[in-house]
């Protein structure tokens, strides 16, 4: 069973407009049996998905640093729920968990922690495929910042053919080998 890490919003606004991504992606990680590595929330895209493959008999690995504990957001009904220092010790965990990366529709917080991924790999620090999945084009004004990266000179055309980016769940997790 590999691990899939999942960098996603907590926000409850967005659970109705983004759920159904979630969930989607939730079950076929159950069903290619494959555990799921996040941030340890239970509010947002992170409690659906965290929720999601609970019901279907997945485990569910969280990492959460201290200070969320305590304004009550932690998921305390996960498989495994391993409470942090801080964020960086939260992200340097998680990606040590995993081998795949995906980051579903979310805030600042999912952004930084996907940058971070895909600037590690430049850097040599893991050769994990790294996905986006752009439901509903989220992420198109994203897409067209990378590509005018490339296009500028910032971002190596390697380094870009390794970001992977698709609108579908199931098509995501098979091109990153899931």
């Amino acid at each position: 069973m590999s691990a899939v890490l999942v960098y996603c919003g907590s926000s409850r606004a967005a659970e109705e407009r983004h759920g159904a991504v979630a969930r989607s992606l939730a079950a076929l990680l159950v069903a290619r049996g494959h555990s799921l590595v996040y941030g340890g929330g239970r509010t947002g895209l992170m409690g659906i998905i965290a929720d999601g493959v609970l019901a279907g008999g997945g485990k569910v690995i969280g990492y959460i640093p201290r200070a969320m504990v305590s304004r009550e957001v932690a998921h305390h009904d996960i498989t495994e729920l391993h409470v942090v220092r801080d964020m960086h010790e939260r992200k340097a965990a998680m990606m040590n968990a995993a081998e795949l990366i995906i980051a579903l529709p979310g805030g600042i917080g999912t952004l930084e922690e996907w940058a971070e991924a895909i600037t590690w790999f430049t850097l040599g620090y893991h050769a994990k495929p790294v996905g986006l999945l752009n439901a509903g084009g989220f992420y198109d004004p994203l897409i067209a910042q990378i590509e005018r990266m490339q296009d500028e000179g910032f971002l190596h055309a390697q380094v870009r053919e390794k970001i992977i980016v698709e609108n579908d769940p199931a098509t995501l997790l098979a091109r990153l080998g899931g």
